[in-house]
């Protein structure tokens, strides 16, 4: 496949982010400034259930990231090297917390790498603060009414507490 059209200013951060959490923030605040331009792509993964559906991830994800000017926020479906070429996207960005996504995110890489060697992966480390913080925790937390204030912005805890009430 050509590189022509592949910019390696522009870069691509994937997920469910269901929902985004500060941890999620942070990679994005942190690829923003390495970027000239950072995609935040909301996928749909068949293997799991959401708690929000995509277009409520995308608002939300807009809301809290409305003051990064080169942020754009888009949802797509299927393989995530695809959505990054249609990006016109060199560069994709993943956060790592511990070891163990260490071990899935390599796995991942080294597929992508073989489905589009053109796309690199960067890999951006968790702050230590972030490093035990996953969605589907936060999502159990609410659920059993724990304090989200540390790990959520305003928007998504409000939107997060306004669901587990409504499945009440």
């Amino acid at each position: 496949m050509p590189t022509s059209r592949l910019d390696p200013r522009v870069a691509v951060y994937t997920g469910t982010f269901d929902p985004v959490h500060r941890g999620h923030l942070d990679v994005i605040d942190r690829g923003r400034r390495l970027f000239d331009r950072l995609i935040v792509g909301v996928g749909i993964n068949p293997d799991k259930t959401t708690f929000f559906d995509i277009d409520e991830r995308v608002r939300l994800i807009e809301a809290v990231s409305a003051g990064f000017d080169n942020v754009e926020v888009t949802k797509f479906e299927g393989l995530t090297v695809r959505f990054v070429r249609q990006a016109g996207a060199r560069i994709m960005v993943r956060g790592l917390r511990t070891l163990s996504d260490m071990e899935y995110e390599f796995t991942m890489s080294l597929m992508n790498r073989n489905l589009d060697s053109e796309i690199e992966t960067v890999f951006l480390m968790a702050k230590e603060e972030f490093s035990h913080v996953s969605s589907s925790l936060l999502r159990q937390i609410g659920q059993l009414g724990g304090d989200l204030s540390k790990f959520l912005p305003d928007p998504v805890k409000d939107a997060l507490v306004a669901r587990v009430k409504e499945k009440r």
